[in-house]
């Protein structure tokens, strides 16, 4: 320790805590730091605990402070400790094991914890709250062994830990006692629209219901309500809410309420304690949300360390959030009430919903839900009392523009706003970062400010930023090449190939100049991708350089079994391929069939050593689950079968499927084929979704419906079904040509634009035909994987009964 130093000691190792501490070491280096942790973790990411329960995540990819960074910064970490009382007279704190370290100053940062209804049976067995890493363990562990889970609250935390139990393959029922989910946070109609979409990823629900008892032995079995209905379960999630962390600070008699109170300085009612975060009270006010605790962090770092600041005088409240990958957002008042002027904007198909609430013609509050683009702008509208105009009208429902979805503008964000809420980094922070260290990319701002390196979802307003700073200097600025072995982008190392006329991997690393000689997991596959894009009948595809899955031609998984997804067309099958399927999946122990979302049958469990025998005995094409190519195709059944029905859309999804699959992708890709507008098969989520209408085909592009969900944008309409099929062709050989490798569609599409798209597809027919014919030509190299794995046999040998293959190229 230095001992002309100031001892400075934060009470807790989360997400405010060590965000102040951030802001301190920014400003000053005049204090020694120690910092104190219940958790025997480093500092983590709490937002991103569902991602974890999913499995899309491990704990590692959320930490945000790795125990190198508390080294090299000179704090002193103490994970696994709790300080249970603050000594004012001897200016120590006191540890739960009675070991005491002295402080001249204190940051209380202890959080808050779980709220567990204090009803009969909250204690048994199999009852849990969400707020931690050994809470996301113990759903883990108990999705392996139970089926069925209940979650008590639909507000965001219950609803992300209802996503996470449903992805780990249990049934899951929300119970709430309200009638709108997350209601206050979202009025009525964005609730009725949240909760449609989470229906349709599989949760239930059970609203308007009282919880009154836990029923059950030692272990929870089931909840009883207050009408006496019985929901029968095996696992209980209580996220009904918060209560502040306060033990600490009530037994060393400091001043608490429900939280701990502190001014407008952050200073509790003891000398030289400080408190921030949701622990905190501040003019009766405690907040569970993360930007006031950023906000409240940047305060008390400015006060701390004698740096000029204003007062902290509260936060203004507004929520933007992914809830399973739907984006909300509200602010101010939501609600709407006779007093309001409501400008609203509902769109089913896009299912999106925008919302505006004036008062006496003055901006009060909004909620926005699918889309929300306009989030910062209508904050600052809001917090201004901006006044409403027909201008400002036009901009805000695109009423102005033809409609077309606007971008953020960056230059009319405040300094201070806060563009990455995981990590609290603002406008102001990210500029000054560009500005002053020359930054020129995203990955260099990410490494240096931390922005974007959690959920991503402000890469599109920091990529903004950075363009808004540099100026005419952003396109070479920004460049930066596919991975750290180069400084090459990927559209030069295409141009290289095709020049020099490289074959192989290693030709390309050697000749190119690649600073590591082997390469990495990132541009191996990208490279042997690109390879094989540009030259299909003459490139030998490099099995070493691709991943796991795509070597062994199934999906792994994590006991290091197998899974088997056979090729089912249009997600249609017949009675005798559903007995083959049933009679290999008991001869060979497969664990688990399971029906995809995709509308096919995975074999989930199948031994390593069996894999061949298994293609062999199905005699059916593989389903390409596991590689970058064409996945599923979904299809809804159409004018065949159904009385709305406009289109064959069977038939079509069956054509479209046989005609594109087992070409290599840059990522994976999914159809939809609807054959009326009701959209049964969800088109709007896929990289190609195409609605039958008594007129012909409408194509949509860029749908996804993963972790950053996006709605596919419309792109034209044909009246054929030989257009059609020319015109998905097209696309998708524009997209093998100019993605770069792992870039979905709804990526690929935002960066290209869709007007660059439809003018290359759609309005250049001659390019679309040259377009058509070069994917013709790539088809014909094509073959079935299983089948050509079957008449290896030494490939066999060394796959499947030799060594254990690795993870990653």
């Amino acid at each position: 320790m230095n001992g002309n130093k100031e001892k400075l000691v934060i009470i807790g190792n989360g997400m405010a805590g060590i965000s102040t501490v951030e802001q301190i070491l920014k400003l000053s280096s005049r204090f020694d730091i120690t910092v104190f942790g219940t958790e025997p973790y480093p500092n983590y990411n709490r937002i991103m605990l569902s991602y974890v329960l999913e499995g899309s995540k491990t704990i590692d990819d959320i930490v945000l402070n790795d125990l190198h960074w508390y080294e090299d910064h000179g704090i002193t970490l103490h994970t696994g400790t709790t300080i249970t009382r603050i000594d004012s007279e001897t200016h120590e704190v006191e540890t739960a094991e009675g070991a005491r370290f002295p402080y001249d100053k204190i940051i209380i940062a202890t959080g808050s914890s779980s709220f567990i209804l204090p009803i009969p049976g909250h204690d048994k067995q199999g009852v849990v709250g969400f707020r931690d890493i050994a809470d996301c363990n113990i759903m883990l562990e108990t999705a392996k062994q139970y089926k069925k889970a209940a979650v008590i609250g639909g507000g965001l935390l219950g609803l992300e830990a209802a996503k996470g139990l449903v992805q780990l393959g249990m049934e899951v029922t929300v119970v709430h006692l309200m009638q709108d989910l997350m209601e206050r946070q979202l009025d009525s109609q964005a609730s009725a629209m949240l909760k449609a979409e989470l229906e349709r990823q599989g949760i239930r629900f059970k609203m308007g219901a009282q919880t009154a008892e836990l029923l059950g032995g030692e272990r929870v079995e089931g909840i009883r309500f207050a009408d006496d209905s019985v929901l029968n379960t095996d696992f209980v999630v209580m996220a009904v809410g918060i209560k502040p962390n306060t033990g600490v600070a009530r037994d060393s008699g400091i001043e608490v309420n429900r939280g701990i109170v502190v001014d407008d300085y952050m200073q509790t009612s003891l000398d030289n304690v400080y408190s921030v975060g949701e622990c905190t009270e501040h003019r009766g006010v405690c907040y569970g949300l993360v930007a006031p605790l950023f906000e409240q962090g940047m305060i008390l770092a400015k006060h701390i360390c004698g740096v000029e600041t204003a007062p902290y005088e509260g936060s203004v409240v507004s929520t933007k959030l992914k809830i399973s990958g739907v984006d909300v957002f509200s602010t101010g008042e939501f609600i709407d009430t006779p007093e309001h002027t409501v400008i609203s904007n509902k769109d089913d198909w896009k299912r999106t919903y925008k919302k505006i609430l004036l008062r006496d013609n003055i901006m009060v509050g909004a909620v926005l839900f699918g889309d929300i683009t306009d989030s910062a702008e209508l904050q600052k509208l809001i917090k201004q009392q901006a006044e409403m105009t027909d201008e400002l009208y036009a901009s805000l429902m695109g009423t102005g523009c033809g409609g077309h979805k606007k971008v953020t503008s960056v230059e009319n964000m405040a300094e201070d706003e806060i563009v990455c809420g995981c990590n609290g980094v603002t406008k102001g922070t990210i500029v000054d970062a560009i500005t002053n260290q020359g930054l020129t990319n995203i990955d260099e701002i990410k490494a240096c400010t931390g922005a974007t390196r959690s959920c991503g979802g402000c890469k599109p307003v920091v990529e903004q930023i950075l363009q808004y700073v540099l100026g005419d200097n952003f396109t070479a600025g920004a460049k930066q090449g596919i991975c750290s072995c180069t400084s090459l982008s990927r559209d030069e190392i295409v141009a290289e190939i095709k020049q020099k006329g490289l074959q192989t991997t290693k030709e390309v690393m050697h000749v190119l100049g690649w600073s590591q000689p082997e390469g990495c997991s990132k541009c191996r596959p990208a490279i042997n991708y690109y390879l094989g894009m540009i030259a299909p009948d003459t490139h030998i595809d490099e099995k070493e350089s691709r991943f796991v899955n795509e070597r062994m031609n199934a999906n792994i998984q994590k006991d290091g079994t197998y899974t088997v997804v056979p090729r089912m067309y249009g997600g249609v099958t017949t009675p005798e391929d559903l007995k083959r399927i049933a009679d290999i999946s008991v001869k060979y122990d497969v664990k688990a069939v399971k029906v995809t979302g995709g509308q096919r049958l995975d074999l989930i469990g199948v031994k390593k050593e069996d894999l061949p025998n298994v293609w062999a005995e199905l005699d059916m094409p593989s389903g390409y689950a596991y590689a970058k190519s064409l996945r599923t195709v979904k299809t809804c059944v159409g004018s065949q079968f159904c009385r709305f029905g406009t289109q064959d859309s069977m038939a079509m999804g069956a054509l479209l499927e046989r005609k594109f699959e087992r070409l290599d992708l840059p990522a994976k890709f999914k159809y939809a084929v609807n054959g009326c507008p009701r959209n049964c098969a969800e088109s709007c989520t896929k990289d190609i979704g195409i609605v039958g209408n008594d007129g012909g085909w409408e194509i949509f592009i860029g749908g996804n419906g993963g972790i950053k969900a996006r709605l596919a944008d419309s792109l034209c309409k044909v009246k054929t079904d030989e257009e059609l099929v020319e015109l998905c062709g097209a696309i998708m050989q524009h997209y093998r040509e100019t993605a770069n490798y792992l870039e979905r569609t709804s990526e690929w599409v935002e960066r290209v634009g869709l007007e660059q798209i439809r003018s290359v597809v759609v309005d250049d027919v001659k390019e679309r035909k040259a377009l058509m014919e070069r994917i013709e030509f790539a088809l014909k190299q094509v073959e079935d994987p299983w089948k050509k794995a079957l008449r290896n046999e030494e490939g066999q040998n060394k796959l499947f009964h030799g060594i254990e293959v690795t993870a990653r190229p």
